[in-house]
């Protein structure tokens, strides 16, 4: 077995310490239950999302038609596993700021031609102070875009692509996780290096060339070139015109491949949870029961309770951008860093429906 690269150590360190907090187990149930009976909009309100779109003004502008499609991913859309996959920023494992994510795209026919429509996830942007809050509106590029101002990236983005992606939040098709995965391939620690990657890199690189078709499907091709971030500087050049996926150019700079179509992370890097469990990282108990049922079939769904911190041992929260101290102390977290009269108007702000601060969310 080829040793894990330091770098990748850290990646699967943050992405454990992000599923032993991030989504509780009581979301998860709440949001559940609640999809369950029918109510989306309750579930997202458990998952903590904001709904930003109105149904009503989309038939008005799009027709009954295409309200009935956006109703019924609505329906299945599983907010918890949406966050539970949500792209995250190191080191501390939070929401990666001011993200656009397309859920799903339609198109709807317009005197002018075909028009796109999206449903799309937002993250707010790093100095707006959200919390770790998230929420989903439509954007057409011209009259859907409740909620965009101010936003850095109003647009959806090309590389968190989640409508191509759909197990991820999608709760009728979460399943499809484990193909899309590659759980059943070979582990990308033992496999022959590929192209310029060294041995035991975190790269999904059995899936690119299937990932890589699906891409150039979706923008109308049956066969080309895409290409695959491999970080900040680096980019791949993967070629599809024969019959497998190759490597044919790499740069250290992102401006010469804007024009070509952009594999997205989650097709890039092996999956967080896929990548645990092979590393013996978590337990299949402690991951999303939609996750642990497309990757450890058979074992038992239920997530079990996050392990609480050290007692006494305070762990570091990033509140309105400034590192605070959250502790357990007599079995219950508290914020060290707020005076007890914040505590108490955090508390009736959180009773009025509003935001608290990230500390005593």
């Amino acid at each position: 077995m080829h040793p894990r690269p330091v770098d990748e150590d850290s990646r699967l360190s943050l992405w454990r310490r992000v599923r032993e907090y991030a989504v509780p187990p009581t979301t998860i149930e709440t949001a559940t239950a609640r999809r369950r009976s029918g109510d989306w909009a309750g579930a997202c309100a458990a998952a903590r999302v904001d709904v930003d779109l109105r149904l009503r003004d989309l038939t008005r502008t799009h027709g009954a038609g295409l309200t009935a499609r956006v109703r019924a991913d609505l329906r299945h859309l599983a907010p918890d596993l949406l966050r539970w996959h949500m792209p995250r920023s190191a080191p501390d494992g939070l929401l990666r700021p001011g993200l656009t994510v397309p859920l799903a795209r339609y198109t709807v026919d317009e005197p002018d031609g075909p028009c796109p429509v999206y449903l799309v996830v937002r993250t707010p942007p790093a100095w707006a102070a959200g919390g770790q809050r998230m929420s989903l509106a439509l954007w057409d590029g011209d009259r859907l875009r409740e909620g965009y101002r101010g936003h850095p990236r109003p647009r959806p983005g090309r590389r968190f692509r989640f409508d191509l992606h759909r197990h991820l939040w999608d709760a009728r098709r979460a399943h499809e996780l484990r193909h899309r995965s590659g759980a059943d391939g070979p582990d990308p620690r033992e496999a022959v290096p590929f192209g310029p990657l060294p041995p035991g890199h975190p790269y999904a690189v059995d899936r690119w060339a299937d990932e890589a078709r699906i891409l150039l499907r979706d923008a109308g091709r049956t066969e080309g070139s895409v290409v695959v971030r491999l970080g900040a500087r680096r980019r791949l050049v993967l070629d599809l015109s024969g019959d497998g996926g190759r490597p044919v150019a790499e740069s250290t700079g992102p401006a010469a491949f804007r024009t070509t179509p952009l594999l997205p992370d989650a097709s890039t890097h092996v999956v967080p949870d896929l990548a645990l469990l092979r590393a013996g990282a978590i337990d299949a108990g402690r991951l999303h029961p939609l996750v642990a049922s497309a990757l450890a079939p058979g074992h038992p769904v239920a997530p079990q309770p996050s392990p609480a911190p050290d007692n006494g041992r305070p762990h570091t929260v990033l509140c309105q951008g400034v590192p605070h101290r959250v502790a357990l102390v007599d079995g219950v977290l508290v914020p060290l860093d707020h005076t007890p009269d914040e505590i108490r108007r955090e508390e009736t702000l959180a009773e009025l429906t509003g935001t608290p601060l990230p500390c005593l969310q």
